[in-house]
């Protein structure tokens, strides 16, 4: 009987009838949406030929090593460069930016060598030196053009025939091309501890124009030297990070193995928990706040403007602002959870219900709780099938030649030309200097002209194969999860091997569906891709308008993207009870679902808000655990710490990895609870609970859900 908060039912379709020789999840059923299917395969079919076509073509080695003006590799075994891995740039001052620099389409010769130049000097001051010590030659001509040993050469030829630098300046590699050494003393820029050099060409130059020349590139080089103590921290700790993930692996089994006994108490023991958690969160950082504001000569009065950007992240630690910044975010997520609990104390007391009743069910089919290692070996290959056909797609196509010239005005600036037939062209008479330089990996094939084409290919079919995967393990988790539903004797009836059978229902019959879903969502992420494609290059730009459209359809997509997947979540639970298509399905759960949606409301989201309270618990603890033992507050193992240069390093590797273990556990907790709704949504439509026509549900379950029809819990709602 419908109550007055309830929609009415002819709004959103009519409940279905009963069925007397319905016993659950429908075993004689028959393939769906084969059309789909045979697209989807298809698909697959030709994503493995451009993987094969990519491998065939492409050449990873472009990406690994830097290129020199001739198109070979630096640092390449087997060839002439195989002990010279650095690239090293004529002339710096000629380069825009680092994304030039990066591209190699910077216009002056780029040359292989083994070392960066460690001093400033210049041709003209090499010649001189040269009369008197030959050593200023033999150093000068390792940045000179293989085969090329004539320091008498004037300085005219040689800048003509670009066989030497006009210059060198102290440089470090980073990725592997040498980048002026910038260091920056008292606020002053300098490369050397000189601030002006010269050129070459007999002129004095600025440090300043080095950096203009590299712009960013001292970011670039604090980032570096940033990465390699995180390399090096996770050398000397992954031992540690392992342990650590194995021990959130058994407290996530533990607590779900305990939640099937106790999962009332356990709730609630969260809920302080994180509490306390967050709780003692604001005191340390009250604690630490007080403490560095009574130091009459610390840094306590020192805000992180103040400072500015540090590669040291403890630096910021010793400031009183930086705990503040903590303790007031942590003082409003625990009012947030105070508050939420306040008003929803009641539905609680229905989610635990539901837990309790998920985990009987996970009790009697404990072979689900695997399940996510096969989810992740899937999704595992589809990104490392994607990632190296972008890669080999990336590195396609033969080296490209174009006419480089210093002049702007040079009529054959940026056009093809052939290294080989070059001198033998006009190009260099009518632009003197001028010279044949590679430039990118590419070509004028019908192939080469589509890269960019075919990588949109290879995301958009790796964004269907990653949903695709989902959906199946989502099918598969619903389909043996209803099994347990729909036996009327639990667990007499409950069928033999149900994940197993589950599974093989989904990939036998409903492949095609599977794919509908997945493709719907895959095309909604990539016109996601594209606006956030678009919102970069806009960044710069003065158009408000174009910015401020582009921010509505961000957000309008975020907002589909969200509701697909929680439409094709639902599809596909009905897909593996009812064995229908997936459009008949997705409108059988949406009326399902509007025809119960206060308890849709009220349940699934606190449920969602209880599992996430649990993941944070988990995943808090052992971040708690980790922090004493990396900062080495534990006495008993104080010796066998590692040396570390920032303990929050291995410490946010664990706090990150055992959350997505949590997560893995957890969903498919979410995935039963969310079945289990269902089909108790269905139970209640089908079912009276006469001799004729029995409920399902456990008794458990009908007592506390049954009883709150007429509460004040959905009087209030």
């Amino acid at each position: 009987m419908a109550r007055k908060t309830d929609i009415p039912p002819s709004y959103y379709g009519e409940p279905r009838k009963f069925d007397p020789g319905f016993r659950g999840p429908i075993h004689n059923r028959g393939c769906t949406d084969v059309v789909c299917c045979v697209v989807f395969v298809i698909f697959i079919l030709g994503y493995i030929a451009l993987g094969t076509v990519a491998w065939i073509h492409g050449d990873p080695r472009k990406v690994v090593y830097p290129t020199d003006s001739h198109g070979q590799f630096c640092g390449q075994q087997g060839t002439p460069n195989a002990n010279k891995a650095i690239l090293f740039y004529f002339n710096i001052l000629q380069c825009a930016n680092p994304a030039v620099l990066i591209n190699l389409q910077c216009p002056t010769t780029q040359l292989c060598v083994s070392k960066c130049p460690d001093r400033f000097a210049t041709y003209l001051d090499m010649q001189y030196n040269y009369r008197y010590n030959k050593s200023y030659w033999e150093y000068y001509r390792q940045f000179c053009k293989p085969g090329f040993d004539n320091p008498r050469k004037s300085v005219a030829q040689v800048l003509r025939d670009e066989d030497c630098p006009s210059m060198i300046v102290p440089s470090r590699p980073f990725l592997q091309r040498c980048f002026p050494d910038f260091i920056t003393r008292n606020g002053t820029l300098t490369v050397a501890n000189k601030t002006v050099f010269k050129d070459g060409l007999g002129k004095t130059r600025s440090v300043i124009d080095l950096r203009d020349a590299a712009n960013g590139i001292t970011s670039l080089l604090d980032a570096k030297e940033v990465g390699m103590k995180i390399f090096e921290d996770y050398a000397n700790s992954w031992y540690w990070i392992l342990i650590g993930l194995v021990i959130t692996m058994v407290v996530s089994l533990a607590f779900i193995l305990l939640l099937r006994f106790t999962a009332g108490v356990l709730l609630w023991l969260i809920i302080f928990g994180v509490i306390a958690v967050v709780g003692y969160g604001i005191w340390h950082c009250y604690w630490e706040f007080s403490t560095l504001r009574g130091k009459p000569y610390g840094d306590g009065d020192v805000t992180i403007s103040d400072i500015g950007f540090q590669t040291d992240f403890r630096v910021y630690l010793q400031l009183s602002q930086t705990w503040l910044i903590f303790m007031i975010s942590l003082s409003v997520i625990e009012a947030v959870i105070i508050i939420i609990l306040i008003f929803l104390r009641r539905r609680v007391r229905i989610a635990i219900a539901l837990l309790k009743e998920g985990s009987r069910a996970i009790g009697y089919i404990m072979s689900t709780l695997f399940y996510p290692i096969i989810t992740f070996v899937l999704l595992a290959i589809c990104i490392a099938y994607w990632a190296v056909t972008a890669v080999f797609l990336a590195s396609s196509g033969d080296a490209v030649y174009k006419v480089m010239s210093t002049p702007d005005k040079c009529v054959y600036a940026n056009l093809t030309c052939d290294p080989e037939t070059f001198s033998q062209t006009n190009v260099t008479k009518v632009c003197p200097g001028s010279q044949c330089t590679f430039a990118f990996y590419g070509g004028e094939s019908l192939y080469h002209r589509y890269i960019f084409v075919l990588q949109l290919c290879n995301l958009l079919v790796f964004l269907w194969l990653v949903n695709f995967t989902n959906a199946l393990g989502q099918c598969t988790l619903a389909g043996a999860f209803a099994s347990y539903y729909w036996a009327l004797r639990k667990p007499q009836d409950i069928p033999s091997c149900p994940l197993f059978s589950s599974f093989s229902r989904a990939v036998r019959y409903h492949t095609g569906s599977l794919a509908f879903g997945s493709l719907i969502l895959a095309v909604v992420q990539m016109f996601r891709i594209v606006l956030e494609y678009l919102d970069h290059k806009l960044k710069g730009a003065h158009n408000a308008f174009a910015r401020f459209l582009i921010c509505c359809l961000k957000c309008c997509f975020w907002c589909l993207e969200h509701f697909i997947k929680f439409m094709n979540r639902n599809a596909y639970i009905m897909i593996a009870i009812y064995g229908k298509n997936f459009c008949t399905s997705a409108k059988d759960a949406f009326f399902l679902l509007m025809r119960n949606v206060v308890r849709v409301a009220v349940l699934d989201k606190v449920t969602d808000f209880l599992l996430f309270l649990g993941k944070v618990l988990i995943s808090g603890s052992v971040g708690v655990l980790a922090f004493f033992f990396f900062t080495r507050k534990i006495p008993v193992i104080q010796e066998e710490v590692p040396s570390l240069n920032y303990y929050w390093v291995p410490l946010l590797t664990v706090i990150f990895g055992s959350y997505l273990i949590a997560h893995g556990f957890f969903n498919v907790y979410a995935m039963c609870v969310d079945t289990l709704f269902l089909c108790f949504c269905e139970d209640l439509e089908r079912n009276d609970g006469s001799p004729l026509k029995p409920f399902y549900m456990s008794p458990q379950l009908h007592r506390i859900l049954r009883r709150e029809q007429g509460s004040k819990l959905y009087a209030a709602s």
